[in-house]
């Protein structure tokens, strides 16, 4: 790949925690960043800091909620039109074990949405982008808690449970990342996976669990996944830190995953990528 300091990066979830982290990081080393989060407030405050830490004024704010499909792909058309070039998506944004259960603007089990199928609409749409910008990589940063689809009752309308809300939808993730990296094979973009550490202080994770691990290793860890030219071949690939690993079953089974690239292309309207 060529130069940090020459690519753009879009960075979901970037106005805190380890989205907030990565983009100070990726802003250090001179990247053009697309930072995306649904505070505009929040937003005007991530680019002053990086302005003022940089001097420079390569930072752009996109702002969209996640739990509407619509703005979803709004966000991805705006990329579209706005940029010649995508050098690195990474998907981050996401929501933690839920208490009782949502849905979002759409009638979709919020949790599913917002981790899943943003990155799925995301991806699909800056496919072609990503493709002439390569080599290219995405990264979609998951969980090690991870759990298979029911496909029979994927919005948890039957029985209702955070836990298997946050864990199927990080195992879906892992799902996209194994389809997109055999359908992108041969047009130089690299699609992976990673749990970059386990219950760092968030906000999804501190009224909940006792924090682990700190928001800088969890950083470290997927910057080197956005940027290690070791990792320039590598695809299809799930990391636990900075270890290979291997996900869970569902995410290996071509049926399963054939079964949510349907489900994903009915619910949201975007087709997977005809690409490779």
């Amino acid at each position: 790949m060529s130069p940090v300091s020459e690519q753009t990066i879009l960075i979901t979830g970037a106005t805190d925690g380890l989205g907030r982290a990565l983009a100070h990081e990726l802003a250090e080393q001179g990247a053009t960043l697309i930072l995306h989060g649904r505070s505009p407030r929040k937003g005007e405050e991530l680019l002053a800091e990086l302005r003022a830490r940089t001097g420079a004024d390569r930072f752009g704010y996109e702002l969209a909620d996640f739990s509407s499909l619509e703005d979803i792909g709004k966000l991805a058309d705006r990329v579209l039109a706005t940029y010649d070039r995508l050098d690195v998506l990474v998907n981050n944004a996401g929501i933690g074990v839920e208490l009782a259960r949502q849905e979002s603007q759409d009638g979709l089990e919020l949790t599913f949405q917002v981790d899943y199928l943003a990155g799925y609409i995301l991806s699909c749409k800056l496919a072609p982008l990503l493709v002439r910008s390569a080599p290219a990589r995405i990264v979609n940063v998951t969980s090690a808690g991870q759990a298979p689809i029911d496909f029979r009752d994927v919005m948890l309308e039957r029985h209702w449970d955070g836990g298997q809300a946050y864990c199927q939808a990080k195992l879906a993730q892992i799902s996209l990342t194994k389809d997109l990296a055999e359908q992108l094979a041969g047009t130089g973009v690299t699609v992976n996976a990673l749990h970059p550490a386990s219950y760092m202080p968030t906000k999804i994770v501190v009224n909940l669990f006792t924090p682990q691990s700190s928001v800088e290793e969890g950083m470290r860890n997927t910057a080197r996944l956005v940027t290690d030219p070791a990792l320039a071949e590598v695809s299809g690939e799930y990391f636990n830190r900075s270890t290979l690993a291997r996900a869970g079953a569902q995410a290996y089974d071509p049926a399963a995953r054939a079964r949510l690239r349907e489900l994903s292309e009915s619910l949201t309207g975007v087709v997977f990528p005809a690409l490779g």
